[in-house]
């Protein structure tokens, strides 16, 4: 099989990639090569900026592929551009959406491809939607060949599940608290990048999954608190937890509290089904536990990783100071 994958060394790709690579598939990249994370042998690298179509079209000539995965299009005009360079190229267009884009809050859980989309906080989500209605528009009007995906919170050893992300394993070890929104007992999941890949590497020239939206998670459920105390067993540092009201941390920083009244305040349980119909091989088998072992040990052995942010470490003083009346181990 003849795959491109537009961006291939991010957090959720590049696991997909190695897994394509490993199972024999014949594996292009499209990016600008400018990541620090490795290609795996095997894998064709084409440089070229994809929001560059006359560049593109060049770049990969008369060539034609048995799917094409975009994991860098976020916006309307993204995947506008992808119908018009691979229509007649690829028999799959695989475009990497949300599940954010599910109704914010959930009325109804375990959360199915069923479910209405609908994010009226976080514009990140309502763009993600704004592109799947493009893409099915495509697929209904003209049986354009697509599969919407829709990753949750998917992690690999650099990503730290917390906002703030390295700042918070320096306070911890110097037995400062950190902040968790919330009381901190809203679910959450939280999905390795190579279980991701074992579903979506699963989908490639999948035909089964034309004209399909399907999520791809682990179904290991944890609290937020819980989330932040498992990276503390890992560091062997105790955790002091300050829970602090999404609406109250939106007051301090928009950005942030976006992302947590549009997505991470409101607990989560996904139903994996349909999924398993798709690739019936499917599981999920790398708890966050480990995984947050192999985030500590990336970070103890990569010390130039190791980046707190000043601006955002004395916000979380802040936060303790005004809240932290309530912190809890």
């Amino acid at each position: 099989m003849k795959v491109l994958f537009i961006g291939g060394t991010g957090i959720i790709s590049s696991a997909c990639v190695a897994l394509a690579v490993e199972r024999g598939l014949e594996v292009t990249l499209l990016n600008r090569g400018i990541s620090d994370r490795p290609v795996p042998k095997g894998a064709r690298c084409i440089q070229a900026d994809v929001n560059d179509t006359a560049a593109v079209k060049t770049a990969l000539s008369s060539e034609r592929f048995d799917a094409v995965a975009d994991f860098i299009a976020f916006v309307p005009d993204h995947v506008k551009r992808d119908i018009e360079i691979f229509r007649g190229r690829t028999e799959q267009l695989l475009f990497i959406s949300s599940a954010s884009a599910y109704q914010t809050p959930p009325r109804l859980l375990p959360i199915t491809e069923s479910s209405p989309l609908c994010n009226p906080i976080w514009k990140y989500s309502r763009d993600k939607i704004a592109c799947e209605e493009t893409l099915i528009r495509a697929y209904r009007e003209e049986g354009f060949p697509i599969t919407i995906v829709r990753p949750s919170h998917t992690y690999d050893k650099r990503l730290i599940p917390l906002h703030g992300g390295y700042t918070n394993f320096a306070r911890i070890k110097q037995g400062k608290p950190i902040i968790v929104h919330g009381d901190g007992t809203s679910l959450w999941v939280l999905t390795h990048h190579r279980d991701f890949a074992k579903g979506f590497v699963g989908l490639l020239g999948n035909n089964r999954a034309i004209g399909e939206a399907v999520h791809i998670t682990t179904d290991e459920v944890n609290t937020w608190n819980e989330i932040a105390r498992m990276l503390g067993r890992a560091m062997g540092c105790d955790v002091k937890i300050v829970p602090v009201p999404s609406e109250r941390i939106s007051d301090y920083d928009k950005e942030w509290g976006d992302s947590l009244l549009g997505d991470k305040t409101h607990s989560v349980i996904f139903d994996n089904t349909k999924l398993r119909r798709l690739v019936p091989d499917y599981v999920a088998s790398i708890p966050f536990a480990r995984g947050a072992e192999e985030i500590v040990k990336f970070y103890e052995f990569n010390p130039k990783h190791q980046r707190v942010d000043p601006k955002l470490d004395a916000l979380f003083d802040d936060l303790v100071a005004k809240f932290g009346g309530t912190a809890v181990s």
